[in-house]
């Protein structure tokens, strides 16, 4: 790896400063990288109200304060839902994002509608499914891509009834114990 004076152009002699230095741009950090990948804020209460159907990665529009929010991890979409408005775009609702701490007066507001981006052919599937079947749509994942841009995983769901959801507790106890008895055989 190049050390710092050399990228910069620096001598070894003091005051001397190399102007045919190659001036290139640093290469990524680790650092970096790992502060994008580490955002990942999960609705886990969806798995278990809702049977997933479809699953779509849409993008959000958020302003200044609120990506410095989500990229400090300070979001969540655990009461969230989406819903179309008249002109058929997808709004997210109830979805917290908390003040940045660092805002100003022009501070966002945390629990404000933020408007999902999707394909218009994805939109009008979701909102054919949801007027006809009596589907809805809620929020799975909130994470950050390679870009550092802000996505939304979000769900075409149907939802469970009383003793699904008894099933389902019955199945993740019976596959915990399971996994304990493997564990004490192997």
């Amino acid at each position: 790896m190049e050390r710092f004076s050399e990228w910069v152009g620096l001598s070894a002699e003091p005051f001397q400063i190399n102007l045919s230095a190659n001036l290139q741009k640093p290469p990524k950090t680790l650092n970096f990288v790992l502060m994008q990948n580490q955002i990942n804020i999960k609705n886990k209460k969806a798995k278990f109200e809702y049977d997933l159907l479809d699953k779509y990665t849409a993008g959000i529009v958020l302003t200044g304060t609120e990506i410095k929010s989500i990229r400090d991890g300070k979001a969540s979409i655990a009461e969230g839902f989406c819903e179309f408005n008249d002109k058929g775009e997808l709004f997210i609702i109830n979805m917290t994002i908390q003040e940045y701490v660092y805002g100003t007066h022009y501070n966002h507001a945390p629990k404000a509608e933020r408007k999902l981006l999707l394909n218009r052919r994805e939109l009008k599937k979701l909102e054919k499914d949801v007027n006809t079947k009596g589907l809805t749509i809620v929020p799975l994942r909130l994470f950050l891509n390679d870009r550092g841009l802000a996505k939304l995983s979000i769900s075409l769901a149907k939802g469970k009834k009383l003793y699904d959801k008894r099933n389902t507790i019955k199945d993740r106890e019976n596959k915990r114990d399971l996994d304990r008895i493997q564990k004490i055989y192997n």
